[in-house]
């Protein structure tokens, strides 16, 4: 059986990558150096930072085809990051809305990955 634990995305510059998501989610950083850098994104995940120029064998993908997506207990919890990622200046792309799977927003990272924010509607 497989066991999901992590999450790679490919970035210009890992370490100020690292210092962004440490930043936003208030996790440590777990290591970090020129190449590479990865932090907790659970208990079980976590969020690997590779250097684009350094991928092996190099990735197709372009900026903002990637999407990480966070889970919050309602919709205040989100309005509340949402006031506070915006205050900070992290571009978002999708204003808060209702989508058929709960309230969400998107912002985006440095190297223009999606950042979504959900308040599930599960049932």
């Amino acid at each position: 059986m497989l066991n999901f634990d992590f999450v790679l995305l490919h970035v210009a510059d890992p370490v100020a990558s690292a210092g962004f998501y440490s930043d936003i989610l208030g996790k440590p950083v777990l290591q970090s150096r020129p190449g590479f850098a990865m932090l907790p994104l659970s208990d079980a995940v976590t969020l690997g930072l590779w250097l684009a120029a350094d991928v092996a064998p190099g990735g197709g993908g372009k900026p903002g085809a990637s999407e990480i997506s966070f889970d919050v207990a309602d919709v205040p919890a989100l309005e509340q990051i949402y006031s506070a990622w915006n205050a900070r200046g992290l571009p978002i792309l999708t204003e808060p809305v209702e989508m058929p799977f709960g309230h969400t927003f998107v912002a985006s990272d440095p190297d223009g990955h999606r950042i979504r924010v959900v308040a599930s509607t599960r049932t």
